[in-house]
């Protein structure tokens, strides 16, 4: 099966995003910051991640960074799915490694584009 990550300090956004992505019969995990997703990621084979921008102990551009350095995650796609909306924010996430930036809330059909294109579900 399929396994998404959703890396969220919010409850309310990992729901949101996991209730979609289930309804694709995708399997999610949950993280609430970069630090337990880069733990979490260790033990799992995770094909795609959905990550925020502003999250305690580790936010999402220290995340992807870190993340692109394995080898087993240098490729797997990431959707930065965020609140901060400024190009700087846009740009910033594409040079750590994201590989496509949106807004909160993103849309149910936006989202199952997406994961039609990067994961051919």
């Amino acid at each position: 099966m399929t396994t998404v990550m959703v890396v969220d300090d919010s409850k309310t956004v990992r729901s949101y995003h996991g209730h979609i992505l289930k309804e694709f019969g995708l399997d999610v995990i949950e993280a609430e910051n970069g630090m337990e997703a880069l733990e979490r990621s260790l033990d799992a084979d995770i094909e795609l991640y959905l990550v925020d921008v502003n999250m305690p102990i580790m936010d999402g551009y220290s995340f992807i960074s870190e993340l692109r350095k394995q080898p087993k995650y240098k490729v797997t796609p990431v959707i930065m799915i965020t609140t901060q909306a400024h190009e700087a924010d846009k740009i910033e996430a594409y040079k750590v490694g994201a590989n496509l930036f949106e807004t909160k809330p993103i849309k149910p059909d936006e989202l199952k584009s997406y994961l039609q294109i990067l994961l051919k579900v």
